[in-house]
């Protein structure tokens, strides 16, 4: 596969954007797909360019190998993207994707200063914060426990035996890169972080989420939405009206610099 068609495969772009829009690079969930950022992408455009990553092994990347580490998936996806120093980039990651964006937004920096703008992190706790977790080895209807508690897969998904079989590879392969993820004492972003979590989050308590701080050498924010672990998938308008709020603030502040 050639570099372009590799590049439309991990990056899907669902509505146009104006010319020299701003870039936001939507990192999903563990189990999620580009398609959930489809709302925001319908929300945000022309303005910004919404580029959602489509990891592989599921959905129509699903005969691919899941990666299990973050680490490599930051490594590739900084390759694919091939950043410049003149681009105005956005990563907004949504659970396991917060942390995987935050060790993407570390590669960008080292290989295209000035070229992130911000980080957007969304419904998990801070690196700094580590918990032993093991999902990753549980049994099939375990998992399946885990997210249906966590209300984020849609009920037909969690219904239909045959999809669930199809799923489980990627998801497990999921969990276990974000839970064999250890943070690396010292790694810091220079770009602002901007930390969005639900109010009743079962997984991300306030104090979890505000030591996304402790990840950056510029401003910090945090926003609470009413609402659990998903809890953008109800209010969509209002998140994106927030990320908005976000890039233009990231925005200005390069301007300054």
């Amino acid at each position: 596969m050639n570099v372009a068609a590799d590049r439309d495969n991990w990056f899907r772009r669902y509505v146009p954007a104006a010319p020299g829009a701003v870039q936001l690079i939507c990192l999903p969930h563990a189990g999620g797909g580009a398609p959930q950022f489809l709302p925001l992408a319908q929300e945000l455009a022309p303005a910004v360019e919404v580029v959602c990553v489509q990891y592989p092994g599921r959905q129509d990347r699903r005969r691919e190998t899941p990666v299990d580490n973050l680490r490599t998936l930051a490594d590739r996806l900084c390759e694919l993207l091939a950043p410049r120093p003149s681009q105005q980039l956005v990563i907004l990651g949504h659970s396991m994707g917060a942390v995987l964006g935050f060790e993407l937004g570390l590669r960008i920096e080292r290989s295209a200063p000035d070229a992130l703008l911000g980080l957007i992190a969304s419904g998990r706790r801070a690196p700094v914060v580590h918990r032993d977790e093991d999902v990753h080895r549980r049994g099939d209807d375990e998992i399946i426990a885990e997210i249906r508690a966590l209300s984020g897969t849609a009920p037909s998904l969690l219904a239909d035996e045959e999809l669930l079989r199809v799923a489980l590879p990627a998801l497990r392969a999921d969990y276990r890169a974000v839970e064999s993820y250890r943070y690396r004492e010292g790694d810091r972003l220079r770009a602002p972080v901007a930390a969005l979590v639900g109010d009743i989050d079962p997984r991300v308590s306030l104090d979890d989420a505000r030591a996304w701080q402790q990840v950056t050498d510029a401003d910090f924010s945090m926003r609470t939405f009413p609402g659990g672990h998903f809890y953008l998938v109800e209010q969509w308008a209002d998140v994106a009206s927030t990320i908005a709020d976000r890039i233009a603030v990231f925005q200005g502040r390069a301007r300054v610099s």
